[in-house]
């Protein structure tokens, strides 16, 4: 979700846990090595390399979690023989042949109509293939069907204890984490409250939350997404450590959409980046504007999240990222807008939506401020 960041690799941020981090870095891109000639030679290389396109069947990533039928099934292959998998994802089945026939993948991964097994193999690789032979049965795709049917049904699952979504209308109090709502919400540009409805939509407010896959506490932060803040994963669970984190992705993540003029629509695609990827949300975007809609209005752009969900979309020449689970990211931001409104009792349709305008929150204590230095 960070890979897009584009500012200053120089500058650093003072995270109130004492450490000073990047926002962003310089990625090294390995060389992609060529494929083996041998089955000991594939095992010596000690990984398997495929090439696939993106989708349900064949293979996307879902909340730091790579999910796909084919991909599942190549991956119980992988550890079968005791190597790991490396996936490349492809624009379309001609890269996925080309880069077979030039020797820069071992297996290509194309879901079938009939949803059966369907791989292809680099040049002079009949062993692979006779292994995989060997290795499949139907009912080996069948299992991997189920394991990615239990997952998604996990989607949803963030085991966390239910807590009123407001503790006590009449005195103005949300939640026992106010105080702290109120601290970092202004770095994040947006209203304690809005925050607070976030949270909620997150983890009901239960600090000790975790999700299927692996996303902690109140704001639910992955521990990748806490390595690259510079949070230590022993922390992951404090409260105040865990907002101050998500305060700190947050405006991350509205930089990274600076572009949208807005600021009530542009914390509609924060929301949504926050929860699907800022990828997605950038295809989304590209797509609207092929499609001659407003690519800086979230109703307009929510419309082609949904429409990443279906191959002529998440497979046109635009789309970056491919498949994701549209519905689920429509569904999270309209979730938080509403509670939102709940929370701060603006009727809906009117009035601005957390960032700006009359209802932005006073400035943080100095002694509560991030430092950033360039």
């Amino acid at each position: 979700m960070l890979s897009s960041c584009k500012e200053d690799s120089n500058t650093t941020i003072e995270t109130p846990w004492g450490s000073s981090i990047a926002i962003n870095g310089t990625d090294t891109v390995k060389s992609k090595p060529q494929v083996p000639n041998t089955f000991n030679e594939l095992l010596a290389s000690g990984q398997l390399l495929v090439a696939t396109l993106s989708g349900p069947d064949t293979y996307y990533e879902y909340h730091g979690t790579e999910l796909g039928t084919q991909y599942l099934l190549c991956l119980e292959y992988a550890k079968h023989i005791g190597v790991t998998l490396r996936v490349e994802v492809c624009r379309d089945e001609e890269e996925i042949a080309d880069k077979l026939h030039r020797s820069q993948a071992d297996i290509g991964l194309i879901a079938s109509d009939d949803g059966q097994l369907a791989w292809q193999y680099a040049n002079n690789m009949a062993w692979l293939a006779d292994s995989v032979s060997k290795w499949y049965s139907p009912e080996r795709l069948t299992a991997a069907k189920q394991r990615l049917s239990a997952l998604t049904a996990q989607s949803h699952n963030v085991v966390r204890r239910i807590y009123a979504p407001i503790a006590n209308r009449g005195k103005g109090i949300i939640s026992a984490y106010d105080h702290l709502f109120k601290r970092y919400a202004p770095f994040a540009l947006i209203d304690w409250r809005l925050m607070a409805a976030q949270c909620y939509q997150e983890s009901c407010f239960d600090p000790n939350a975790r999700s299927w896959a692996g996303a902690c506490g109140l704001m639910q932060i992955m521990p990748s997404t806490a390595s690259s803040l510079g949070l230590s994963h022993n922390k992951l669970f404090s409260p105040e450590d865990n907002i101050a984190t998500a305060a700190l992705y947050l405006r991350q993540l509205n930089n990274k959409f600076s572009d949208i003029g807005s600021s009530s629509e542009r914390l509609c695609f924060v929301l949504a980046a926050y929860n699907g990827g800022s990828g997605h949300i950038r295809d989304a975007m590209a797509l609207a504007r092929k499609m001659g809609k407003n690519s800086n209005r979230w109703n307009d752009v929510a419309q082609c999240v949904l429409l990443l969900m279906q191959p002529k979309y998440y497979r046109d020449p635009v789309v970056k990222f491919g498949y994701m689970r549209g519905s689920e990211t429509v569904d999270y931001v309209a979730r938080i807008r509403e509670r939102y409104r709940s929370y701060s009792g603006i009727a809906i349709g009117s009035g601005s939506f957390g960032i700006g305008g009359s209802r932005m929150p006073a400035p943080a204590t100095k002694n509560h401020k991030y430092k950033i230095r360039d």
